[in-house]
């Protein structure tokens, strides 16, 4: 389910206890609203109110750090390809045909997650099975030094590539992962409506009160799409910059 879809149906959630909170307070007998059940329900409600705006800010913040994270992770991965084609580029000529794959490769990635992106060359005649960063250490194996100097080289650059290796599987285990679990989400939404019902029940029916509560209502559901966007970073509206692969792609084969 997509993180829109999710967030509409928790906005539905918690404006229909608004409403259905109106709807009681109407056909409730007036001693079941005295002071002292009015007094208990706002205590309980305030208690679940902190509860909800605790967890709330404690899964922006995680989502934040994770999306912070994987954003400093690609940044990271970045500067070891153009340290990787620098490497190469200092072993030799021999290291061509790698080098312009590993261009290949990089521009395949960006058009695989960013396929917005205008800024990037077409690939030409290139497969993208054939354009994997395993081929790449493929052919740094089958290199031939001749000197200390390429072997030291040699040895950098699969140890580079390794890097990046892991990093691109790190990419594909993320993608499509959440780490927020369903029930967790459904029961802060309960908690969520829970607390607007309480809202449509110490509140007289008007068109203010009920355009208050729905901004109300709608300001909480976009805090789960928030949520929702940032643990899926390589997706959807919120995604990680593409800028630091793409001054990356700048600076290969040069």
């Amino acid at each position: 389910m997509s993180t829109v879809t999710t967030s509409l149906i928790a906005f539905a959630c918690i404006f229909s206890g608004t409403l259905l909170g109106l709807f009681i307070r109407g056909i409730l007998p007036e001693h079941h609203l005295s002071a002292e059940s009015k007094d208990v329900i706002k205590l309980g409600t305030g208690m679940i109110a902190t509860m909800a705006a605790l967890v709330l800010g404690l899964m922006i913040a995680s989502a934040k750090g994770t999306f912070d994270t994987i954003n400093n992770g690609l940044t990271q991965t970045s500067s070891k390809v153009i340290l990787l084609d620098r490497t190469m580029a200092s072993y030799g000529p021999e290291t061509r045909e790698a080098r312009d794959l590993l261009r290949h490769t990089i521009i395949t990635v960006i058009k695989q997650i960013w396929p917005e992106e205008k800024n990037i060359i077409a690939l030409k005649n290139v497969g993208q099975a054939e354009s994997g960063i395993e081929k790449l250490q493929e052919k740094l194996r089958q290199l031939s030094p001749k000197n200390d100097d390429q072997r030291l080289l040699q040895w950098q650059a699969m140890q580079i590539s390794g890097d990046i290796t892991a990093a691109r599987w790190l990419i594909i285990v993320q993608v499509g992962q959440s780490s927020i679990p369903t029930p967790f989400l459904v029961l802060l939404i309960c908690w969520l409506t829970g607390i607007f019902l309480s809202f449509g029940l110490f509140t007289s029916r008007n068109a203010t009160v009920v355009a208050v509560l729905f901004v109300c209502a709608l300001s909480a559901a976009s805090a789960l799409f928030l949520i929702l966007e940032l643990d899926q970073p390589y997706g959807g509206l919120i995604k990680v910059s593409s800028a630091s692969l793409l001054k990356a792609l700048a600076y290969l084969g040069k």
